[in-house]
């Protein structure tokens, strides 16, 4: 019940934080994206804001065990490949043309904005067909 009520709580205050930054904002994802139009910088305060912080979490988490229980996830292998290549190019079209990720659309699904409702339809479609997508980018002959 300790980690539910953890996860609950943590998962609020990033929707909350996500809502603060604009983060829920398409139109303010777009205007960062947009390096050639009316670029919008405010979003490099957010990046840097979660990336500074978790590099030191990172290195502080290294040989600790969580506060309640489980254990951390390993490091991620550091291999640059189709499926990382590919994986990258979808999250970057869907963000740029929607100006929402999942943990932003998730935050402002309730604002009752259908646009944010087309997307998450979309992304849970995406998540049901990758593992089918996987098995066959993975069968097929590497070509070089």
């Amino acid at each position: 019940m300790k980690r539910l009520a953890f996860s609950a709580a943590s998962g609020g205050l990033f929707g909350l934080g996500l809502m603060i930054s604009g983060m829920t904002n398409p139109a303010k994802v777009q205007g960062w994206l947009d390096f050639l139009g009316d670029w919008d910088p405010t979003l490099a305060f957010v990046l840097g804001g979660a990336i500074v912080p978790m590099f030191f979490a990172w290195r502080y988490a290294e040989g600790r065990k969580p506060a309640l229980g489980g254990s951390f996830p390993s490091k991620p292998e550091q291999v640059i490949d189709r499926n990382l290549i590919l994986g990258s190019a979808l999250f970057g079209a869907g963000w740029g043309l929607a100006g929402l990720c999942p943990g932003p659309a998730m935050a402002s699904i309730g604002y009752g904005n259908p646009g944010v409702w087309v997307f998450v339809i979309a992304m849970v479609a995406g998540m049901a067909v990758t593992p089918w997508a996987r098995r066959r980018l993975d069968a097929a002959p590497a070509k070089g």
